[in-house]
């Protein structure tokens, strides 16, 4: 069974269903006020693996990922700073609908280009308001939150179980000695909002019973994860930035209403750093999937990329790194094509057989999603002489469930005249004359295809990916 880096155990923990056969996996989705940028897809992309490798081992995973299309503070530790969706509607003259509706389809068509599977729901924070009201009276009713003037605050104190997750201790969250940013209404400064009162001039605000407003960040997902995963589920992921404070308040959210755990295991994806750094405006790193198209790269290229490192290490991204991401995966697509159109039996006596391959990258999958690990079993394959090229074939295909990279194999073409080249230099190599051998593959290299000769005959594929706009 798959094992996991739990951040809530801080330990390995594998993945027992709470009902047999079946997942509940609740992703972090994107706040929909600009395009996602590849820090955002690459945390994503490992929710997507994760659910790939459950799905793999025929589990039924139910994903549901929020789409926050409600505004809030740019500074949510102290509940201050501009609306990054009013900001957003301002800038672009538009609505705030119109902003959340434009951005929420530009992920969805982002996400889809990079191989990630369609999640079971998408609810948008804005149709379940009402439900984040009710758990708001419920904290209330019961004590673990409190009223001033119309804002609604959880006070985190009544919650013993406050920085589990995060390690943080309430000793640890005093406020600093100049007391910038608190909020004098809280009882005690790292109380945090369930439900913010509008002010006169606030374009999104909703009706409660504690008059016009809207709810605080972290609400959304205590909402909308019980309403559609219930009381208990199997695994929460999201970015490792959102261990603290976002998470560390849903559990005190979630688990004050219910009176018990309700996640069995988090997993958060580390960060994406661009030229070394954090990705920025200002630092001009700051890249979204369009950059990388308009440069000519595919968005797979970028998946490729991120399974190269484990989901739980930093990943630095460089265009190098991905030009030559974008050319491994140019060549494995054609040598996984090439192995379909090689003569001999699908089946039949090897060295290494498919079982013994297939239980090694399953062990590497489930050992904590060690891609690069189970990546390199491809090389492996490829120099194995005894394995026949269609179970090659046959096992990359069934792995591609798991990896996304279309690896499904497809006709690939050779150049005008490759195919007799190959042809005479097949002749020249059995009649032992290796200079004219030679030749032909210099030959071969400047049309754009390399061979590879091996104890079972030659094997040839593209050298180099076709230019970026042609087919």
């Amino acid at each position: 069974m798959l094992v996991v880096a739990d951040t809530l155990t801080n330990s390995r923990k594998e993945i027992a269903p709470l009902d047999p056969g079946k997942i509940g996996m609740y992703s972090c989705g994107p706040t929909v006020y600009r395009y996602a940028h590849i820090g955002n897809l690459r945390t994503f992309l490992a929710a997507d693996v994760l659910r790939r490798a459950l799905e793999y081992r025929g589990l039924e995973v139910t994903q549901v990922q929020n789409i926050t299309d409600i505004g809030h503070l740019t500074d949510e530790m102290f509940d201050r700073g501009e609306d990054k969706m009013l900001m957003a509607a301002r800038l672009e003259q538009k609505s705030p609908a119109e902003i959340a509706a434009y951005y929420t389809e530009a992920y969805l068509a982002d996400a889809a280009k990079v191989g990630i599977l369609p999640a079971a729901r998408y609810p948008r924070a804005s149709r379940h308001v009402p439900q984040m009201i009710e758990l708001v009276a419920k904290l209330l009713e019961s004590g673990h939150a409190y009223e001033r003037e119309g804002t609604v605050y959880y006070d985190v104190t009544s919650f013993p179980g406050y920085g589990k997750l995060s390690g943080n201790s309430l000793e640890s969250l005093r406020p600093g000695h100049r007391h910038e940013g608190v909020d004098y209404a809280k009882r005690h400064h790292f109380d945090f909002v369930l439900w913010k009162a509008a002010g006169p001039r606030r374009l999104v605000k909703w009706d409660s019973p504690w008059g016009n407003g809207y709810p605080g960040w972290h609400i959304e997902c205590s909402a909308m994860s019980l309403h559609y995963l219930g009381e208990r589920f199997d695994v929460h992921t999201g970015g490792v930035d959102l261990t603290f404070p976002h998470h560390e308040c849903e559990i005190a959210q979630s688990e004050t209403v219910t009176g018990h755990q309700v996640v069995s295991t988090w997993v958060h994806a580390e960060h994406l750093l661009a030229e070394g750094r954090k990705m920025s405006k200002s630092a001009g790193n700051f890249y979204g999937l369009r950059e990388l198209e308009e440069r000519g790269h595919s968005p797979l290229a970028f998946r490729f990329l991120s399974l190269q490192s484990r989901y739980r290490t930093q990943l630095n991204f460089t265009w190098d790194a991905l030009a030559a991401s974008e050319t491994a995966l140019h060549r494995l697509r054609s040598k996984v094509a090439e192995w379909s159109c090689l003569p001999g039996p699908s089946t039949g006596p090897s060295g290494r057989d498919e079982a013994d391959y297939e239980a090694r990258f399953l062990a590497a999958v489930e050992d904590d999603l060690n891609l690069p690990a189970a990546l390199s079993l491809i090389s492996r394959l490829d120099a194995d002489p005894d394995l026949q090229p269609a179970a090659k074939a046959r096992l990359v295909a069934g792995w591609d469930r798991i990896l996304g990279l279309d690896l499904t194999p497809v006709s690939v073409s050779l150049p005008e005249g490759a195919q007799n080249l190959i042809h005479r230099r097949e002749e020249a190599r059995r009649a032992r004359d290796f200079a004219a051998a030679d030749a032909l593959r210099a030959q071969l290299a400047d049309l754009g295809v390399e061979v590879t000769d091996t104890p079972s005959g030659t094997t040839w594929h593209l050298a180099h990916p076709p230019a970026a706009g042609r087919p």
